[in-house]
């Protein structure tokens, strides 16, 4: 599994941030030193009866301290059972999983550099690893975070770039999505970086070939292994992959962060 560490990792503090949504830091150094930006962990439930972890985007690292955080949403009976962790329990981690952001950048020989002007987008739960994007990326950074109803992370945001809201409900900010805040403010820039569910970010993909402009997206699918071994987290691409030859890809091993150019959502 290459540089994949699987170890325990005590849990430091946790707290809920909104209805169903918590914060959680863990004491995990070997993941936290390797961690970048769009990449992911697997939790393991203490239940030996859930066999499959549970993967949870990266919101932060502290490579110096150790730490990672995990800002996720209750959505079963894994992530209920990782809410009622306390400070000193452990939990099994593997990680970091996936290619993030600035690998799939790199990979394309492109260059973010301090005149760059880059639209970072998160809607959802899609939110909270766009924090660790924002705070690493140089340049200008326009940050554009659509909500439901109820907001969480986003005074955090506010310490790296201008910061713009959207809600379902009209509560905060622009009412729609993060498609409308970015029409109304008539935000553009050279590359936008996204994370959400998949009508956002066929939004987002549809909205950059319009304005020509560089798309990156972490895509959302469930998975099973987390490490590219199953299957079971395809997405379809215009191009051949070389490990099935066919027209698609692993999400969690090739992505989640691709080029949406490459992929068809």
């Amino acid at each position: 599994m290459g540089d994949i560490i699987k170890t325990k990792a005590a849990v430091i503090s946790q707290e809920q941030l909104t209805d169903g949504i918590y914060s959680m830091y863990l004491m995990a150094p070997s993941i936290a030193r390797k961690a970048a930006a769009g990449q992911f962990i697997s939790l393991y439930s203490g239940d030996r009866s859930r066999l499959l972890p549970r993967p949870i985007s990266i919101c932060q690292t502290d490579a110096e301290g150790g730490r990672v955080r995990i800002v996720y949403r209750i959505a079963g009976a894994g992530t209920d059972e990782f809410s009622r962790r306390v400070p000193g329990d452990e939990i099994d981690v593997m990680g970091p999983l996936g290619n993030g952001y600035e690998a799939r950048i790199e990979r394309e020989g492109r260059r973010i550099t301090d005149d760059t002007v880059s639209i970072i987008t998160g809607g959802g739960i899609g939110i909270p690893p766009m924090l660790q994007l924002a705070s690493q990326l140089k340049g200008r950074k326009i940050i554009v975070l659509g909500y439901k109803d109820q907001l969480f992370l986003n005074k955090e945001f506010e310490k790296y770039g201008q910061v713009y809201i959207s809600t379902e409900d009209g509560s905060a900010g622009t009412k729609g999505n993060i498609l409308d805040a970015i029409r109304e403010h008539d935000i553009s820039g050279d590359y936008i970086f996204s994370c959400g569910p998949t009508p956002m970010l066929r939004a987002v993909k549809a909205f950059a070939a319009e304005k020509g402009m560089t798309a990156y997206l972490s895509l959302e699918e469930r998975m099973a292994c987390g490490i590219g071994a199953c299957l079971g987290c395809v997405c379809t691409t215009k191009e051949k992959d070389s490990h099935s030859n066919v027209k698609n890809a692993r999400v969690c091993k090739d992505g989640p962060v691709f080029n949406a150019s490459e992929v068809e959502i």
